[in-house]
């Protein structure tokens, strides 16, 4: 065989021992509990408390719930105190732990040393960075966004600013224990640029590449830092839509991402959304960015939520 020959037989066979290698990564993700085993005081192991910002309702209050459930004693945050009070008394009566409530609106930049003045006692081994809030209630073009620079702060703020400011408070202390475990919610829209959902869709990667910088930097140090980026759930944020097979419960979702928490430094916390980040990465951009989709998503999202 002359050299050209066996260059392309070489290869061939990289390519398809690459593609092998990759498929059977993707395979793990249908197994969690096999290839991503917990033992049963995986979140204890972390520390005593576990922090929850955005948990009056949602992703946030069913991580809440599941945390608690394992164990884990629960600072539940949001900015109404009687959603707060609400999600404390069904976690405590339920599971048993403790719940202390902080009062805490995000969309402003100035509540920070008093939330790391009530937090620096604490045991703290998990930190959910949950909170996030969308520019608009319906998808939109940037400029037709309503009240569009009290939009522009609330998202910097509740989307960007309270993940780094939260970690800041939080991370110091996992960092002397030598342990701890950080996961922040980003969204599966995040996957390529998304029309209509610009600024979110641009907070949602931030909130990534943070995460994936301060896991390499941190993971020397005993402390697990993970995005999770999932697609449709029911939640307000998604005007409650009715669950289906690619809409999940936020307790089904919460549930099903808790297995991933050792995949890798990102998850769309399940197989399901897993298979769709695929197809939707791997479209083509002219397609997702045409004026046809565009309009037909804004359709779509009306009839969901009942506009």
């Amino acid at each position: 065989m002359d050299f050209i020959g066996l260059f392309f037989v070489s290869l061939g066979f990289a390519v398809v021992l690459f593609y092998g290698v990759k498929l059977l990564l993707f395979a793990r993700m249908f197994y969690p509990r096999i290839w991503f085993p917990q033992p049963k005081s995986f979140f204890t192991s972390m520390g005593e408390w576990a922090v929850v910002t955005g948990a009056s309702d949602g992703i946030g209050r069913a991580y809440a719930f599941e945390l608690a459930s394992r164990g884990m004693n629960i600072v539940i945050l949001s900015r109404t105190k009687e959603k707060l009070d609400h999600v404390a008394n069904e976690i405590e009566k339920n599971t048993g732990q403790k719940v202390d409530v902080l009062v805490a609106d995000f969309t402003t930049d100035s509540i920070y040393e008093g939330l790391k003045e009530k937090l620096k006692n604490l045991n703290i081994g998990v930190l959910v960075n949950n909170v996030g809030v969308l520019p608009s209630h319906l998808p939109c073009k940037f400029l037709q966004t309503k009240d569009l620079e009290q939009g522009i702060t609330k998202v910097i703020n509740c989307n960007v600013k309270a993940m780094v400011q939260m970690s800041q408070i939080i991370l110091p202390g996992m960092e002397q224990r030598g342990k701890g475990m950080i996961v922040n919610i980003s969204s599966g829209v995040a996957i390529v640029p998304s029309p209509l959902y610009t600024m979110y869709c641009a907070s949602k990667l931030f909130v990534e590449r943070v995460s994936q910088g301060l896991q390499a930097e941190y993971e020397a140090k005993g402390i697990l830092i993970q995005t999770v980026a999932p697609f449709g759930v029911s939640t307000a944020m998604t005007g409650y839509q009715k669950p289906n097979f690619v809409t999940l419960t936020a307790r089904d979702f919460v549930r099903t991402s808790l297995q991933y928490l050792t995949s890798g430094d990102k998850t769309h916390g399940s197989i399901r959304h897993t298979v769709l980040g695929w197809l939707v990465k791997n479209a083509p951009l002219q397609i997702l960015h045409s004026e046809i989709v565009q309009d037909s998503l804004l359709e779509y999202v009306k009839k969901r939520v009942g506009s």
